[in-house]
Protein backbone atom coordinates (compact mmCIF):
# COMPACT_ATOMS: atom_id res chain seq x y z
CA UNK A 1 0.00 0.00 0.00
CA UNK A 2 0.90 3.48 -1.06
CA UNK A 3 0.02 6.42 0.12
CA UNK A 4 0.89 10.84 0.50
CA UNK A 5 -0.13 14.30 -0.36
CA UNK A 6 0.59 15.49 -3.79
CA UNK A 7 0.36 19.24 -4.23
CA UNK A 8 -0.86 21.16 -7.40
CA UNK A 9 0.47 24.16 -8.12
CA UNK A 10 -0.37 26.56 -11.27
CA UNK A 11 -0.75 30.06 -11.76
CA UNK A 12 -4.47 31.28 -12.54
CA UNK A 13 -6.57 29.40 -14.97
CA UNK A 14 -4.18 26.80 -15.71
CA UNK A 15 -6.84 23.68 -14.96
CA UNK A 16 -5.73 22.69 -11.73
CA UNK A 17 -9.61 22.49 -10.09
CA UNK A 18 -10.85 20.76 -13.53
CA UNK A 19 -7.94 18.42 -13.13
CA UNK A 20 -8.95 17.59 -9.38
CA UNK A 21 -12.58 17.01 -10.48
CA UNK A 22 -11.81 14.89 -13.23
CA UNK A 23 -9.43 12.60 -10.85
CA UNK A 24 -11.80 11.73 -8.35
CA UNK A 25 -14.57 11.82 -10.25
CA UNK A 26 -16.47 14.22 -8.44
CA UNK A 27 -17.44 17.69 -7.95
CA UNK A 28 -14.61 18.62 -5.18
CA UNK A 29 -13.57 22.67 -6.41
CA UNK A 30 -15.71 24.92 -8.46
CA UNK A 31 -14.78 25.49 -11.91
CA UNK A 32 -15.17 28.92 -13.68
CA UNK A 33 -13.19 30.64 -16.83
CA UNK A 34 -12.46 33.23 -13.91
CA UNK A 35 -8.89 33.71 -12.82
CA UNK A 36 -8.46 33.30 -8.73
CA UNK A 37 -11.64 30.86 -8.31
CA UNK A 38 -10.28 28.81 -5.73
CA UNK A 39 -9.09 30.53 -2.56
CA UNK A 40 -8.56 27.70 -0.10
CA UNK A 41 -6.73 24.35 -0.08
CA UNK A 42 -9.30 21.87 -1.54
CA UNK A 43 -8.54 17.88 -0.76
CA UNK A 44 -9.39 15.33 -3.00
CA UNK A 45 -8.80 11.91 -2.01
CA UNK A 46 -8.10 9.09 -4.70
CA UNK A 47 -8.43 5.32 -4.26
CA UNK A 48 -6.22 3.43 -6.71
CA UNK A 49 -6.55 -0.40 -6.65
CA UNK A 50 -3.37 -2.35 -7.71
CA UNK A 51 -2.10 -3.46 -10.51
CA UNK A 52 -0.30 -7.12 -10.98
CA UNK A 53 3.31 -6.03 -12.05
CA UNK A 54 2.47 -1.71 -11.99
CA UNK A 55 1.90 -0.72 -9.25
CA UNK A 56 0.17 -1.57 -5.84
CA UNK A 57 -3.03 -0.10 -4.20
CA UNK A 58 -2.29 3.64 -3.37
CA UNK A 59 -4.17 6.70 -1.82
CA UNK A 60 -3.74 9.67 -3.51
CA UNK A 61 -4.16 13.02 -1.54
CA UNK A 62 -4.35 15.36 -3.63
CA UNK A 63 -4.26 18.90 -2.65
CA UNK A 64 -5.21 21.94 -5.18
CA UNK A 65 -4.41 25.21 -3.96
CA UNK A 66 -5.09 28.95 -5.37
CA UNK A 67 -3.54 30.25 -8.60
CA UNK A 68 -0.61 32.05 -8.29
CA UNK A 69 -1.19 35.11 -8.33
CA UNK A 70 0.71 38.83 -7.14
CA UNK A 71 -1.44 39.54 -4.16
CA UNK A 72 -2.94 42.89 -3.98
CA UNK A 73 -5.16 42.32 -1.01
CA UNK A 74 -5.09 40.43 2.22
CA UNK A 75 -7.39 38.25 0.79
CA UNK A 76 -4.78 37.46 -1.79
CA UNK A 77 -2.21 37.48 0.86
CA UNK A 78 -4.34 34.85 2.99
CA UNK A 79 -4.19 32.65 -0.55
CA UNK A 80 -0.88 32.71 -1.42
CA UNK A 81 -0.41 31.17 2.47
CA UNK A 82 -2.58 28.68 1.77
CA UNK A 83 0.22 27.39 -1.35
CA UNK A 84 3.04 27.63 1.26
CA UNK A 85 1.01 25.72 3.93
CA UNK A 86 0.21 22.93 1.10
CA UNK A 87 3.77 22.97 0.56
CA UNK A 88 4.78 21.96 4.32
CA UNK A 89 3.03 18.58 3.72
CA UNK A 90 4.10 17.08 0.73
CA UNK A 91 5.23 14.02 -0.97
CA UNK A 92 4.77 15.15 -4.43
CA UNK A 93 4.44 18.37 -6.71
CA UNK A 94 2.22 18.97 -9.66
CA UNK A 95 3.35 21.85 -11.53
CA UNK A 96 0.42 22.43 -13.93
CA UNK A 97 1.22 24.36 -17.25
CA UNK A 98 -1.44 25.85 -19.66
CA UNK A 99 -0.10 24.43 -23.26
CA UNK A 100 -2.30 27.11 -24.79
CA UNK A 101 -0.37 30.16 -22.95
CA UNK A 102 2.51 31.93 -23.52
CA UNK A 103 5.44 31.00 -20.84
CA UNK A 104 6.77 33.82 -19.17
CA UNK A 105 10.10 33.31 -17.90
CA UNK A 106 13.79 34.47 -18.39
CA UNK A 107 16.67 32.45 -19.62
CA UNK A 108 18.38 30.06 -17.60
CA UNK A 109 21.58 31.97 -15.68
CA UNK A 110 19.43 34.93 -14.51
CA UNK A 111 18.39 35.45 -11.41
CA UNK A 112 15.26 33.30 -11.00
CA UNK A 113 13.27 35.99 -8.73
CA UNK A 114 14.50 38.69 -9.77
CA UNK A 115 12.10 42.03 -9.08
CA UNK A 116 11.08 44.37 -11.03
CA UNK A 117 11.49 48.12 -10.53
CA UNK A 118 7.89 49.00 -8.50
CA UNK A 119 9.06 45.70 -6.45
CA UNK A 120 6.70 43.14 -7.75
CA UNK A 121 7.59 39.77 -9.40
CA UNK A 122 9.19 39.85 -12.61
CA UNK A 123 6.16 36.99 -13.45
CA UNK A 124 3.94 34.42 -12.48
CA UNK A 125 5.91 32.01 -14.10
CA UNK A 126 8.89 33.24 -12.20
CA UNK A 127 7.43 33.34 -9.07
CA UNK A 128 5.76 29.55 -9.38
CA UNK A 129 9.55 28.38 -10.66
CA UNK A 130 11.04 30.08 -7.68
CA UNK A 131 8.48 27.45 -5.40
CA UNK A 132 9.47 24.79 -7.12
CA UNK A 133 13.18 25.34 -7.52
CA UNK A 134 13.38 25.08 -3.24
CA UNK A 135 11.63 22.07 -3.20
CA UNK A 136 13.37 18.47 -2.11
CA UNK A 137 10.94 16.41 -3.33
CA UNK A 138 9.50 14.90 -6.54
CA UNK A 139 8.11 17.76 -9.08
CA UNK A 140 5.20 16.42 -12.19
CA UNK A 141 5.33 18.96 -15.14
CA UNK A 142 1.75 18.62 -15.92
CA UNK A 143 0.53 20.49 -19.42
CA UNK A 144 -3.11 20.86 -19.43
CA UNK A 145 -5.45 21.31 -22.11
CA UNK A 146 -3.40 19.34 -24.71
CA UNK A 147 -6.42 18.90 -26.89
CA UNK A 148 -6.18 22.83 -27.56
CA UNK A 149 -2.86 22.73 -29.38
CA UNK A 150 -1.28 21.43 -32.16
CA UNK A 151 1.26 18.41 -31.20
CA UNK A 152 4.19 19.82 -32.89
CA UNK A 153 3.55 23.15 -30.36
CA UNK A 154 4.32 20.88 -27.40
CA UNK A 155 7.76 19.83 -28.12
CA UNK A 156 9.18 23.33 -27.87
CA UNK A 157 6.96 24.47 -24.89
CA UNK A 158 8.35 21.18 -22.77
CA UNK A 159 12.32 22.34 -24.11
CA UNK A 160 12.05 25.61 -22.51
CA UNK A 161 10.26 24.42 -19.70
CA UNK A 162 12.88 21.72 -18.62
CA UNK A 163 15.80 24.20 -19.14
CA UNK A 164 14.03 25.97 -16.21
CA UNK A 165 13.59 22.87 -13.82
CA UNK A 166 15.01 19.17 -13.75
CA UNK A 167 11.02 17.42 -13.52
CA UNK A 168 10.84 14.23 -12.70
CA UNK A 169 8.31 13.51 -14.73
CA UNK A 170 6.68 15.21 -17.64
CA UNK A 171 3.36 14.46 -18.62
CA UNK A 172 0.70 15.78 -21.29
CA UNK A 173 -3.20 15.88 -20.28
CA UNK A 174 -6.59 16.70 -21.13
CA UNK A 175 -8.61 17.04 -18.14
CA UNK A 176 -11.69 17.47 -20.37
CA UNK A 177 -11.01 14.78 -22.56
CA UNK A 178 -9.32 12.50 -19.98
CA UNK A 179 -6.28 11.69 -21.63
CA UNK A 180 -3.02 11.14 -19.91
CA UNK A 181 -4.77 10.73 -16.64
CA UNK A 182 -4.39 7.26 -16.42
CA UNK A 183 -0.60 7.79 -17.14
CA UNK A 184 -0.42 10.65 -14.32
CA UNK A 185 -2.44 8.50 -11.74
CA UNK A 186 0.41 5.03 -12.42
CA UNK A 187 3.18 7.57 -12.44
CA UNK A 188 1.98 9.38 -9.03
CA UNK A 189 1.76 6.16 -7.36
CA UNK A 190 4.96 4.98 -8.29
CA UNK A 191 6.62 8.23 -6.92
CA UNK A 192 4.95 7.88 -3.49
CA UNK A 193 6.33 6.07 -0.11
CA UNK A 194 4.74 3.19 1.41
CA UNK A 195 1.93 4.17 3.99
CA UNK A 196 -1.74 3.52 5.31
CA UNK A 197 -4.70 5.26 4.14
CA UNK A 198 -4.82 8.63 5.96
CA UNK A 199 -8.56 8.61 4.80
CA UNK A 200 -11.92 6.16 4.87
CA UNK A 201 -11.20 4.12 1.86
CA UNK A 202 -14.92 5.59 0.83
CA UNK A 203 -14.33 9.22 1.36
CA UNK A 204 -13.23 11.93 -1.55
CA UNK A 205 -12.73 14.88 0.36
CA UNK A 206 -12.59 16.51 3.81
CA UNK A 207 -14.33 19.52 3.43
CA UNK A 208 -18.02 19.64 5.46
CA UNK A 209 -20.69 19.95 3.09
CA UNK A 210 -21.93 23.48 4.61
CA UNK A 211 -18.21 24.71 3.02
CA UNK A 212 -19.03 22.71 -0.35
CA UNK A 213 -22.58 24.42 -0.20
CA UNK A 214 -21.15 27.79 0.00
CA UNK A 215 -18.91 27.22 -2.94
CA UNK A 216 -21.45 26.56 -4.73
CA UNK A 217 -23.13 30.00 -3.97
CA UNK A 218 -20.05 31.55 -4.97
CA UNK A 219 -19.57 29.54 -8.47
CA UNK A 220 -22.90 30.88 -9.17
CA UNK A 221 -22.23 34.35 -8.44
CA UNK A 222 -19.08 33.92 -10.26
CA UNK A 223 -20.79 33.01 -13.45
CA UNK A 224 -23.82 35.11 -13.22
CA UNK A 225 -22.05 38.43 -12.45
CA UNK A 226 -18.95 40.32 -14.31
CA UNK A 227 -16.51 42.78 -13.77
CA UNK A 228 -14.79 43.09 -9.86
CA UNK A 229 -18.13 41.84 -8.41
CA UNK A 230 -16.53 38.03 -8.40
CA UNK A 231 -14.06 39.05 -6.47
CA UNK A 232 -15.61 41.74 -3.89
CA UNK A 233 -17.55 38.50 -2.61
CA UNK A 234 -17.56 36.25 -0.24
CA UNK A 235 -20.59 33.29 0.68
CA UNK A 236 -21.25 32.23 4.80
CA UNK A 237 -24.07 29.72 5.89
CA UNK A 238 -26.05 31.28 7.98
CA UNK A 239 -28.03 28.26 8.61
CA UNK A 240 -28.01 24.51 7.44
CA UNK A 241 -31.01 22.66 8.63
CA UNK A 242 -30.58 19.23 7.14
CA UNK A 243 -34.02 17.41 6.67
CA UNK A 244 -35.64 14.61 8.31
CA UNK A 245 -35.83 11.06 6.78
CA UNK A 246 -39.40 11.15 3.66
CA UNK A 247 -41.98 8.79 5.26
CA UNK A 248 -42.27 5.77 2.85
CA UNK A 249 -45.01 6.56 0.01
CA UNK A 250 -48.22 4.69 0.50
CA UNK A 251 -48.43 3.38 -3.25
CA UNK A 252 -44.83 1.76 -3.09
CA UNK A 253 -45.15 1.94 -7.18
CA UNK A 254 -44.71 6.10 -6.35
CA UNK A 255 -41.17 6.50 -4.65
CA UNK A 256 -41.69 8.56 -1.57
CA UNK A 257 -40.67 12.58 -2.36
CA UNK A 258 -37.16 14.10 -1.45
CA UNK A 259 -36.89 15.43 1.87
CA UNK A 260 -36.49 19.13 2.04
CA UNK A 261 -33.10 20.39 3.34
CA UNK A 262 -33.33 24.39 4.23
CA UNK A 263 -29.80 26.84 4.14
CA UNK A 264 -29.48 30.06 4.81
CA UNK A 265 -26.75 32.53 3.68
CA UNK A 266 -25.03 35.66 3.11
CA UNK A 267 -23.22 36.85 0.40
CA UNK A 268 -20.77 39.84 1.27
CA UNK A 269 -19.85 42.83 -0.82
CA UNK A 270 -17.93 45.55 -0.07
CA UNK A 271 -19.81 48.45 -1.95
CA UNK A 272 -23.52 49.57 -2.48
CA UNK A 273 -23.10 49.28 -5.58
CA UNK A 274 -21.72 45.71 -5.73
CA UNK A 275 -24.88 44.81 -3.68
CA UNK A 276 -27.25 46.83 -6.55
CA UNK A 277 -25.48 44.47 -9.32
CA UNK A 278 -26.06 41.15 -7.33
CA UNK A 279 -29.41 42.01 -6.31
CA UNK A 280 -30.59 43.52 -9.86
CA UNK A 281 -33.57 44.97 -10.84
CA UNK A 282 -36.23 43.94 -8.94
CA UNK A 283 -33.62 40.82 -7.51
CA UNK A 284 -33.70 39.51 -10.91
CA UNK A 285 -29.88 39.12 -10.31
CA UNK A 286 -30.28 37.03 -6.51
CA UNK A 287 -33.23 34.89 -8.08
CA UNK A 288 -30.65 33.96 -11.20
CA UNK A 289 -28.11 33.22 -8.66
CA UNK A 290 -30.24 31.48 -6.36
CA UNK A 291 -31.54 29.36 -9.24
CA UNK A 292 -28.44 28.21 -10.75
CA UNK A 293 -27.08 27.38 -7.01
CA UNK A 294 -30.26 25.54 -6.08
CA UNK A 295 -29.79 23.33 -8.98
CA UNK A 296 -26.33 22.43 -8.28
CA UNK A 297 -26.78 21.88 -4.49
CA UNK A 298 -29.78 19.82 -4.90
CA UNK A 299 -27.45 17.27 -7.10
CA UNK A 300 -24.80 17.18 -4.53
CA UNK A 301 -27.07 16.76 -1.62
CA UNK A 302 -29.86 14.61 -2.83
CA UNK A 303 -32.31 16.72 -1.66
CA UNK A 304 -34.42 19.58 -2.59
CA UNK A 305 -33.92 22.66 -1.16
CA UNK A 306 -35.15 25.82 0.37
CA UNK A 307 -32.39 28.44 0.05
CA UNK A 308 -32.70 31.86 1.27
CA UNK A 309 -30.31 34.48 0.39
CA UNK A 310 -29.56 38.31 1.47
CA UNK A 311 -26.64 40.32 0.75
CA UNK A 312 -24.27 42.37 2.97
CA UNK A 313 -22.22 45.12 2.46
CA UNK A 314 -19.17 44.99 4.65
CA UNK A 315 -16.72 47.71 3.44
CA UNK A 316 -13.15 46.66 2.62
CA UNK A 317 -13.83 43.17 3.88
CA UNK A 318 -10.76 41.84 1.43
CA UNK A 319 -8.46 43.89 3.76
CA UNK A 320 -9.73 42.41 6.73
CA UNK A 321 -7.75 39.69 8.18
CA UNK A 322 -10.12 39.04 11.24
CA UNK A 323 -13.06 38.45 8.21
CA UNK A 324 -10.53 36.37 6.01
CA UNK A 325 -9.95 34.18 8.65
CA UNK A 326 -13.93 33.51 9.50
CA UNK A 327 -13.91 32.78 6.11
CA UNK A 328 -12.18 29.46 6.72
CA UNK A 329 -14.53 26.58 7.35
CA UNK A 330 -11.88 24.77 9.55
CA UNK A 331 -12.56 28.21 11.91
CA UNK A 332 -16.15 28.12 10.74
CA UNK A 333 -16.59 24.49 12.67
CA UNK A 334 -14.34 25.26 15.46
CA UNK A 335 -17.09 28.03 16.63
CA UNK A 336 -20.03 25.62 15.21
CA UNK A 337 -18.13 23.07 18.13
CA UNK A 338 -18.20 25.75 21.08
CA UNK A 339 -21.73 26.94 20.08
CA UNK A 340 -23.09 23.82 20.71
CA UNK A 341 -20.71 23.11 23.75
CA UNK A 342 -22.36 26.34 25.46
CA UNK A 343 -25.94 25.03 24.20
CA UNK A 344 -25.35 22.22 26.60
CA UNK A 345 -26.48 22.82 30.02
CA UNK A 346 -23.51 23.46 32.44
CA UNK A 347 -21.53 23.14 29.06
CA UNK A 348 -19.59 27.14 29.10
CA UNK A 349 -18.91 26.11 32.74
CA UNK A 350 -15.16 25.54 33.47
CA UNK A 351 -14.45 21.54 34.32
CA UNK A 352 -14.17 20.88 38.08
Amino acid sequence: MKSGFVAILGRPNVGKSTLLNALTGEKVAIVTAKPQTTRNRIVGVVEVAARKGAHPAAQIVFVDTPGVHKPGTQLDRRMLQEIYEALESRDLVLVLMDATRRVQLEEPGKDPERKTARGGWASEDEFLFGLVRKLECPVFLVLTKIDLVRKDHLLPLIDSLTRQFNFAEIIPVSARKRDGLDILVSKIVKALPAGERFYPKDQYTDQPQRFMVAELIRESILIETGEEVPYASAVVIEQFEEPEPAPPGKNRRVPARLPLTRIAAAIYCERDGQKAILIGKGGSKLKEIGTRARRQIESFLGTRLYLELRVIVEPGWRESKGFIESLDWRKQLERLATDRIKEIPGGDEESS
